[in-house]
């Protein structure tokens, strides 16, 4: 029986480089989206965001995800992250996001392509860089067949001209990334995923690992439910986690970490407690047995 260890480290979880000029990134990583609280909420309390996001870094963790537009009435997480992570270790890699976008009042709209250097620009003043180290652009419709090339065009010239480093995709599918790639490299794929995944994602998964590129989950503990810790957990997760002595969200964070080596996963928490048990799901080792019964074999 394996037990997350009681001091967790993100070094458990292994590494992923995402290019050669970046730090390899530890595979359990920290998601910002729920850092600053719902828009229409009080906000997170500013000390404790504080305090989760440097204990993250405390526990070896290097890669944070985040968006100008994740955002609540009072705080904001690339503020957040620069007043807690500024002036930044040479081994972090931030990831941002850019394509949707949110004005004063929460109403999103998308940007043209004329756009995205404004969008690009505010995450580089939110967070107080000088560049930004991975850009993901987020197309609007996972299903839509409207070509990004033209987005993704203006992007790459972002990259040439130093502000961006590289670049990745979100909300796609296969197609997409061929056109992307075909325009730049892309060095990695966000895309809602965990257990009870499509066999068609599941397959997506494994097509970005045989090109080398990193394939990072976002909502890996609820799934298809779109929101993060929703639903209760199924009863072989239950089962599962009862045996290992863990959680069921570490059981699925276990789970999507162990579908391949290039599968990164960036939970979020504004809990500190949480953050620990999201790290040392990166040491939770699962059977192949468990992983099939889960719904899908072993990679």
């Amino acid at each position: 029986m394996t037990t997350p260890p009681p001091h967790p480290s993100a070094l458990d979880s292994g590494t992923w480089q995402l290019a050669d000029d970046l730090p390899a990134v530890r595979r359990v990583g920290y998601g910002s989206m729920r850092l600053p609280g719902p828009l229409d909420g009080p906000g997170t309390d500013r000390e404790r965001a504080l305090r989760v996001l440097r204990r993250a870094v405390e526990l070896g963790v290097n890669h944070f995800d985040t968006a100008a537009f994740y955002f609540s009435t009072t705080r904001s997480a690339n503020e957040l992250i620069n007043a807690a992570l500024a002036p930044y270790a040479d081994d972090l890699v931030i990831v941002t996001k850019v394509g949707p976008g949110r004005d004063t009042w929460g109403r999103w709209q998308w940007a043209s392509p004329e756009q995205l250097r404004g969008q690009v620009e505010e995450n580089l003043r939110q967070l107080g860089r000088d560049h930004l180290d991975v850009v993901n652009f987020r197309v609007q419709g996972q299903e839509s067949t409207q070509s990004l090339a033209d987005h993704f065009g203006a992007l790459a010239e972002l990259r040439e001209a130093g502000l961006v480093r590289h670049l990745g995709v979100s909300n796609v599918r296969p197609h997409h990334l061929a056109e992307a790639r075909a325009i730049a490299p892309v060095v990695c794929v966000q895309n809602l995923y965990g257990t009870g995944a499509s066999a068609q994602e599941q397959e997506f998964v494994q097509e970005c690992g045989e090109a080398g590129i990193a394939y990072v989950p976002f909502f890996s503990i609820s799934g298809a439910r779109r929101e993060a810790g929703a639903g209760e957990p199924g009863q072989a997760v239950r089962e599962i986690a009862e045996a290992h002595g863990a959680t069921p969200a570490q059981v699925k964070l276990a789970w999507t970490l162990q579908q391949g080596p290039h599968v990164l996963a960036i939970p979020g928490t504004t809990d500190p407690a949480h953050l620990e048990e999201n790290v040392a799901a990166g040491s939770l080792r699962l059977s192949e047995a468990e992983l099939e019964r889960l719904g899908t074999p072993v990679a």
